[in-house]
């Protein structure tokens, strides 16, 4: 009897190994705000990170990532060679004819530096922000098929609400008198605790079908409730039509807090993937946690599709160092 009995509890002990890979991942990236940027067959990824500029790893397989064996090359953009003293948050990385550039916040303020390689160093050969009134923060420049650079960005008034601008051809700054309100959080969703200061951030936008989706995140990064939703419109300067589906990311389909704030991306063989950061732990925010969903569009009924997350591709990103 006693040898039977070893036996189940060893078998049960081996079936629940067995079932506990991805449960048993522990996050060992943290870079809020996160976004990768492909280029040449390597992944380059960046985030919120520090106070002293933007980290980046790579990785040419999206699993598992590593930093610059040169310590002096961890940060992709580094205080003192671009606009900025601190709060370098929300990274976006693109490239335009044959140059990589990277917008990004600092003290408050969005700016934009330029570098010849996607690890950088990005740079600014004059630090300087661009222009907008107040406090602006998130930047995604999104170049549209007809032919215009679009900023779209959050301010910091009455909430944190997403705006638009039109942005020069050489994007040297925006074009005064081109900025127009894009989302405000005002549903239920969007505002969990009915915050004086409702959160509406973290844009990215994408042309889909003839049809712009705008992704965005709400309530406070701080909140457990902290969540991923879109709105839709013909023109990338809206009006907006939020889906009445959102969240379409959140803590219900992760299984973690806090699940936002991050970038579309599509790997090499062009899947589609949402890059993001959700809290530490259940009961701690911070350092926030690294992870990439799979994400896809599917056939809507009223003739713009869908765009949804499968929740059994959420992982964690994972650090070799």
């Amino acid at each position: 009897m006693v040898h039977i009995l070893k036996c189940a509890v060893a078998a049960a002990l081996m079936a629940m190994a067995m079932a506990l890979p991805c449960a048993a991942q522990q996050p060992s990236i943290f870079l809020a705000d996160p976004t990768i940027f492909t280029d040449k067959g390597q992944y380059y990824l960046y985030g919120t990170s520090s106070s002293r500029g933007f980290l980046v790893y790579t990785s040419k397989d999206l699993k598992t990532w590593q930093a610059p064996a040169d310590t002096s090359r961890r940060l992709a953009l580094q205080r003192g060679e671009a606009f900025g003293n601190g709060g370098f948050w929300a990274p976006q990385i693109f490239k335009h004819k044959g140059a990589y550039y990277m917008a990004y916040t600092a003290d408050e303020q969005i700016a934009i530096a330029k570098a010849s390689h996607p690890a950088g160093p990005f740079k600014q050969d004059k630090p300087f922000a661009l222009s907008g009134s107040g406090k602006q923060i998130d930047p995604f420049v999104f170049f549209d098929p007809n032919g215009k650079v679009y900023l779209y960005h959050v301010k910091l008034q009455q909430g944190n609400r997403i705006f638009v601008s039109e942005m020069r051809p050489d994007l040297s700054d925006v074009i005064p008198g081109t900025e127009k309100e894009c989302i405000a959080s005002t549903e239920g969703w969007e505002n969990t605790v009915n915050a004086e200061w409702p959160v509406a951030e973290g844009p990215t936008v994408l042309l889909h079908k003839k049809t712009y989706y705008l992704i965005y995140s709400s309530n406070d990064f701080r909140n457990k409730d902290y969540a991923v939703g879109y709105a839709t419109s013909s023109s990338p300067t809206g009006p907006w039509k939020k889906y009445p589906g959102n969240p379409v990311i959140n803590r219900q389909l992760v299984g973690h807090n806090g699940s936002g704030h991050g970038d579309v991306l599509y790997d090499k063989s062009g899947k589609m993937r949402y890059v993001l950061h959700t809290h530490r732990t259940a009961d701690r925010v911070s350092p926030r946690a690294t992870a990439i969903i799979d994400i896809r569009f599917r056939p809507g009924t009223d003739g713009v599709d869908v765009l949804e997350a499968d929740a059994q591709s959420f992982r964690w990103l994972e650090s070799k160092d």
